[in-house]
C-alpha cells in the first residue's frame, strides 16, 4: 500500500517549493491535481514527467476509485491549484477517505496563502480564525461577520476580486468602518500588494482602484470590551441597531449578549419583545 503525500505547491512564484516536494512529485506513481493545467506548468518547469490526473470538486466522486487503485501500487501526491492541499478545496475529502481506509497520509510543509498573508499583515498572529471563502449573498456575509464580531484572534478569508468591495461593505455593516484590516493581493507574484488601514479606508481604495488577482482578507480582532454593566435601555437600543442592519433575533441576541455581558437568554427575551412591538 502506497502513501498519500500532501504536497504544497507555489502560490505564485515557482521557486517557492521545497526540495522534498520536488522529489516526491518525481517519485510518486501518480499526481492528483485540482487543476491539471496549472500543475502541468509547474511540472514542466522542473522537468517532472509523473502521470497526472485531475481531482476537483466536480469529479471527486468518480475519481476516488482510480486514485485508490494507484495507491495499491505505489505513492500518490495530492496537490491543489496553489498552496497546501486540503485548505478550501476538495482534497480534504480524499484525505478523510484515505484515513478511513487505513492509508498513511503524510503532509509536507510548504506554501500557504493564509500564513503568508498573516505574518506580513501586521495584525495579531497569536490567535487567528480561517473562515474560507465569504458567502456570496450579502445577508449571509453580514451574519458571518456578526457571528465572529468578538473573536479574540485575527479573522482570515479568501475572496475573489469581483466580490471584494461587497465583502468590505459587509464588514463595515457588521463590524463598523474603523475596524483595522488588510487586503493581501497577488502574494509572491510580481504585483504583490498589502493594503492596510481601517475598513472604510480600504473600501474607498478598492472602490477607486478595481482589485485584481488572488486575495486574502484579514480583519483585526475586536478591541477588548470593558467590564461595564449595560442598562436595559442600552440593550434595547443595541438590539434595534442590529435589527436595522438585518440581523435575526438569534444573531442580534448573541451579538448584544457578548458585547454587554448580559445573559443571552435575558437578551433574547428583550429581542423578542422588541420584535413583537415593531
Amino acid at each position: 500500500m502506497g502513501i498519500l503525500y500532501l504536497v504544497p505547491t507555489p502560490i505564485g512564484n515557482l521557486e517557492d517549493i521545497t526540495l522534498r516536494a520536488l522529489r516526491i512529485l518525481k517519485e510518486a506513481r501518480l499526481i492528483a491535481a485540482e487543476d491539471t493545467r496549472t500543475t502541468r506548468v509547474l511540472l514542466q518547469h522542473y522537468a517532472i514527467s509523473t502521470p497526472l490526473t485531475s481531482y476537483h470538486e466536480h469529479n471527486k466522486l468518480v475519481k476516488l476509485d482510480a486514485i485508490f487503485e494507484a495507491l495499491d501500487e505505489g505513492d500518490v501526491a495530492l496537490v491543489s491549484d496553489a498552496g497546501t492541499p486540503g485548505i478550501s478545496d476538495p482534497g480534504y475529502e480524499l484525505i478523510g477517505e484515505a484515513i478511513r481506509r487505513g492509508i498513511t497520509v503524510t503532509p509536507l510543509p510548504g506554501a500557504s496563502a493564509v500564513i503568508t498573508a498573516l505574518v506580513a499583515s501586521g495584525l495579531p498572529t497569536d490567535a487567528f480564525t480561517f473562515l474560507g471563502f465569504a458567502p456570496r449573498k450579502d445577508k449571509a456575509r453580514q451574519a458571518l461577520f456578526r457571528e465572529y464580531a468578538h473573536a479574540r484572534g485575527t479573522l482570515i478569508l479568501y475572496e475573489s476580486p469581483n466580490r471584494l468591495v461587497d465583502t468590505l461593505e459587509a464588514v463595515i455593516a457588521a463590524l463598523g468602518g474603523d475596524r483595522p484590516l488588510v487586503v493581501a493581493r497577488e502574494l509572491s507574484k510580481l504585483y504583490e500588494e498589502f493594503q492596510r488601514g481601517s475598513a472604510s479606508d480600504v473600501l474607498a481604495h478598492f472602490r477607486a482602484t478595481a482589485p485584481r488577482g488572488e486575495i486574502v482578507l484579514l480583519i483585526a480582532p475586536a478591541p477588548p470590551v470593558e467590564a461595564v454593566v449595560w442598562t436595559e435601555a442600552e440593550i434595547r437600543a443595541a438590539l434595534r441597531e442590529q435589527f436595522e442592519n438585518g440581523a435575526s433575533v438569534r444573531d442580534a441576541s448573541s451579538t448584544v449578549a457578548q458585547a454587554s455581558g448580559w445573559d443571552r437568554r435575558a437578551v433574547y427575551a428583550l429581542a423578542l419583545e422588541n420584535r413583537n412591538t415593531e
